[in-house]
């Protein structure tokens, strides 16, 4: 029995040894009027012996028989116009070759090769049609009507995919650009700009609109997807630019709006080929591994390929579950999973000595604000601070490059223990690299990068929100006003390879974390997108906790910023200290226990900028 793909060849020559005969013929009946002569009646019957086969023969070898007609392009085309021409020079070569004696009128052998071509490209263009309901498209009564926000090259790709779909029916694009307005795309019409989505949603009875808009910038993607809001009509939109320039996904893979999209940000520029030179071949450590920074670092990391890319961290199951990942999302990656704490000199010396890194980027902390500032205190000075000396000292001690630390905007005139004790880290990589206060020290660079919160990190707001709202409310937010700078976790990741590549010693990069954005606003999203309002899920203020305030910031009251070659970094001007500084701070750090009012009493005057909130004084 036939299998399918060969039933579609013998279908298609099949065909073609059809055209070539019919074509033939009309040839020699347009050339006589439609009245041909007996003696070249005979004469078409005995060249058609001759030229059917060979016509055939250039086809095959030319690989008409290869495609599938269903997915019939402009190639297809340009392959049947070259071998009909071909075939068509052949023709009079190879029967003068044989001596037939035969004589085609001139006519004929400039008829046939258009007729040849008409028919054969015809036929796959209207097959083509057929199998994307080109032809009955405006008739799919069952479909649902959508409209396009865009009309770029994304919105004619997705309009050649939604014409397959018997589900879809596309009714028109909408787009802002003046050269577009009234063009036909696709055969769909440019209705009109964006702001005339509400009128065209009543006129078709529209319920979904799919923004088709990925190499625009944020702002104006936010504006669509608001604009879909105010008319009530569901977005959808196509993939990022980057995936799709990536090939992990297609045009056709529509996803619903979320979060980022509407907090999102312009795509990072990267260093690429300083970062390969930096990263690729070369053996890469990750602290923290398995935490939201962390794993991202090696997501992102692992995309440069480096020789080995060692991931260190203390909590199994988070190590457990990175390794699954990157096994199943880069099979080629050589890397270990190491279980460790930085605070175990023995065990950081021990991997550094084993693994040699070039690089190591320390994103190891504890991060959680109220839950460090209650009967934790210590514990996060001793992680956060001791730990940071454990693995900046060993790093240095063997020969590592560069020290990238990931800090946080809490450590900006902090009012928190998390926020003082990732400022004092900052400062002990500093009095590293300058061990004299004002004189670098060779060997490793130690490079310090800033950054607020992160959409779905472990602990943040959002997946908080999200459980909330699954549970039918009501989201709690601590405070009408309270407000955070966010951008998203890849991003965040990516700026930290950037500033690790342009590091020379001692910086503290500060991220540009866009505008601050309401928690209360940031809920209200959240509710929109999943399908609710506010009327079904209740927004409850809980208060300020631990340790919080109502606005962060990324620079302390006497610091100041330099520019950088990158738009999205600058360089913090702030204090830095010494050597004997550090040797002060680590004798403090030696006691194994002190109660949360000591530690922040001891505070104040290790980082002068800290003014404890006074809602965490009033915990102890």
């Amino acid at each position: 029995m036939l299998n399918q793909s060969r039933l579609r060849t013998l279908l298609a020559v099949g065909h073609d040894i059809f055209a070539i005969i019919l074509a033939w013929s009309l040839a020699y009946l347009l050339r006589f009027n439609l009245e041909l002569p007996p003696d070249y009646f005979l004469e078409l019957l005995a060249t058609l012996p001759w030229v059917a086969p060979l016509q055939w023969f250039i086809f095959w070898q030319s690989g008409l028989y290869k495609g599938i007609w269903r997915y019939a392009s402009l190639n297809d085309l340009r392959r049947i116009v070259l071998a009909v021409l071909f075939a068509a020079a052949m023709i009079p070569f190879v029967l003068w070759m044989l001596r037939t004696d035969l004589v085609v009128p001139r006519t004929v052998l400039v008829l046939n090769p258009l007729l040849l071509m008409l028919m054969m490209g015809g036929s796959r263009l209207i097959y083509r049609m057929w199998k994307e309901s080109g032809l009955y498209g405006s008739f799919k009564l069952s479909a649902e009507p959508v409209l396009v926000l865009g009309a770029g090259d994304a919105a004619v790709s997705l309009s050649k995919e939604l014409a397959k779909n018997p589900a879809w029916q596309l009714v028109g694009f909408l787009d802002d650009s003046d050269n577009r307005q009234n063009c036909i795309l696709n055969g769909t019409k440019v209705l009109g700009r964006l702001d005339e989505l509400p009128h065209w949603v009543q006129h078709f009875g529209i319920k979904r609109v799919i923004i088709a808009m990925p190499t625009q910038t944020h702002l104006q993607r936010k504006r669509a997807i608001q604009l879909c809001h105010e008319a009530e009509v569901q977005p959808m939109t196509v993939p990022s630019f980057d995936d799709l320039m990536s090939g992990k996904v297609a045009v056709s893979q529509l996803r619903a709006i979320e979060l980022d999209d509407l907090l999102g940000r312009d795509p990072v520029s990267l260093d690429t080929a300083g970062l390969h030179s930096l990263l690729t071949d070369h053996v890469v450590l990750v602290t923290g591994a398995g935490g939201s920074i962390g794993s991202e670092m090696c997501r992102q990391v692992a995309r440069f390929n480096p020789a080995k890319l060692v991931l260190f961290e203390q909590s199994e199951f988070a190590l457990y579950t990175l390794e699954q990942e990157l096994q199943q999302t880069f099979p080629l990656l050589n890397f270990i999973c190491l279980v460790g704490d930085i605070r175990d000199s023995a065990r950081v010396s021990e991997v550094l000595e084993q693994q040699q890194p070039r690089v190591l980027f320390h994103a190891a902390a504890y991060k959680h604000v109220p839950m460090m500032e209650q009967n934790n205190a210590w514990q996060a000075i001793r992680n956060n601070v001791l730990g940071t000396w454990t693995i900046a000292r060993a790093a240095q001690l063997h020969g590592i490059e560069k020290f990238v630390m990931i800090s946080t905007d809490k450590a900006v005139n902090p009012t928190n223990v998390m926020g003082a004790s990732k400022r004092l880290a900052e400062l002990v990589c500093q009095s590293l690299q300058f061990p004299s206060g004002n004189v670098r020290a060779g060997g490793t660079r130690f490079v310090m990068v800033r950054f607020g919160n992160v959409l779905g990190s472990t602990g943040s707001v959002i997946p908080k929100f999200r459980a909330q709202i699954a549970q039918g409310g009501p989201i709690t937010v601590t405070h009408p006003d309270i407000t955070r700078y966010f951008m998203s976790i890849p991003e965040a990741a990516q700026l930290v390879l950037q500033a690790g590549l342009m590091g020379q010693g001692g910086e503290i990069f500060v991220l540009d974390m866009g505008e601050p954005v309401k928690i209360v606003d940031l809920a209200k999203d959240l509710i929109r997108l999943s399908g609710l309002s506010e009327e079904d899920i209740k927004i409850e203020f809980s208060g300020l906790r631990p340790g919080e305030k109502l606005y962060e910031e990324l620079l302390a009251d006497n610091e100041h910023t330099l520019p950088t070659p990158h738009p999205k970094l600058r360089i913090a001007q702030a204090q830095q200290a010494d050597a004997a500084w550090l040797m002060r701070l680590l004798d403090w750090t030696e006691a194994t226990s002190k109660p949360d009012a000591q530690v922040r009493a001891d505070l104040r005057g290790w980082v002068p900028e800290y003014r404890p909130a006074e809602n965490s004084a009033s915990t102890s």
